[in-house]
């Protein structure tokens, strides 16, 4: 019995059912550039005269999942703040199709149908002791419908968890239920119900299925597929080297704040992705994009 063999199997146990582990997409149909990031720098926060971000030029086009790979550390947490606003560029700029939003805070990143998987649910993507109701509508709890002259319409708010519960399979005994109560892979669906329920243009996922369960796992990657079918742009990033060969089209790879290759995911291997990684060039790899 091979390794893949026993993986289905133990998942299959875990489960209760079969699980597909390697995804299987179609290419990709791709459209303009949705995201356009030039010349982007970005200092430490505690060090002010060191540069965490170097000169960064990406694209990621409509119908594109592009995979940022790297040792953790080397700059792939700041290239995410400063995307989602929690963090200013030095310098440089980026492109949302085609509408500068260098530097804009988060609310307004959320209402360019940006959407964003935080690296740490518990952290920054939940309230965990509001119910899930309350939480599938952060961010937007004060604008219509769920909210009228200041007052939240909870009525509205409770037809909307009833909508969504079901649609993204979150596991739970009530609307109500607090998120600190669910599982890891419940708390994540939570978020990916309400980020992808603004139908976004870019969605920005950082490490989307860390510490879920393998039937979260595939759920959460099905999704993250359909909206790259979609005709959608995914910028994803994830400690997990198999992961992002699984899903991306192309592939950046960082080394100490620089962007030291972009590859296309059928003309690269994983060991070849980690000589990159470690600041080694290899020669052997068709550069893409």
């Amino acid at each position: 019995m091979t390794s893949e063999t026993n993986e289905k199997e133990l998942a299959k146990m875990m489960v209760g059912r079969e699980v597909i582990l390697y995804v299987e997409k179609q290419p990709p149909k791709l459209g303009k550039d949705v995201l356009l990031i030039k010349d982007l720098y970005c200092k430490s926060k505690t060090e002010h005269n060191i540069l965490k971000l170097k000169k960064i030029n990406l694209t990621v086009k409509k119908g594109e999942i592009l995979g940022i790979a790297g040792v953790a550390g080397n700059g792939q947490n700041e290239l995410l703040e400063v995307l989602t606003g929690l963090q200013k560029a030095s310098s440089g700029n980026i492109f949302v199709n085609g509408k500068d939003i260098t530097n804009i805070s988060p609310k307004d990143i959320k209402f360019n149908k940006i959407a964003h998987i935080p690296e740490d649910r518990q952290k920054r993507g939940l309230v965990l002791n509001y119910s899930i109701a309350e939480n599938l509508i952060m961010g937007y709890h004060f604008k219509k419908p769920f909210a009228k002259n200041g007052i939240i319409q909870e009525d509205i708010v409770n037809k909307h968890a009833d909508d969504l519960i079901p649609k993204f399979d979150i596991r739970t005994p009530s609307k109500d239920t607090k998120a600190r109560s669910l599982s890891g892979g419940n708390q994540q669906k939570i978020i990916i119900a309400r980020e992808f329920f603004l139908d976004p243009e870019l969605l920005i996922a950082s490490q989307p299925t860390r510490g879920v369960d393998v039937g979260a796992i595939e759920f959460i990657h099905r999704r993250i597929l359909e909206l790259r079918d979609k005709g959608r742009g995914v910028l994803l990033i994830s400690a997990e080297l198999q992961e992002i060969m699984s899903l991306s089209d192309r592939i950046a790879v960082m080394y100490e704040g620089e962007i030291v290759a972009i590859v296309d995911v059928k003309d690269t291997t994983e060991n070849q992705l980690g000589l990159m990684m470690a600041g080694i060039k290899n020669p052997k790899v068709k550069r893409g994009g």
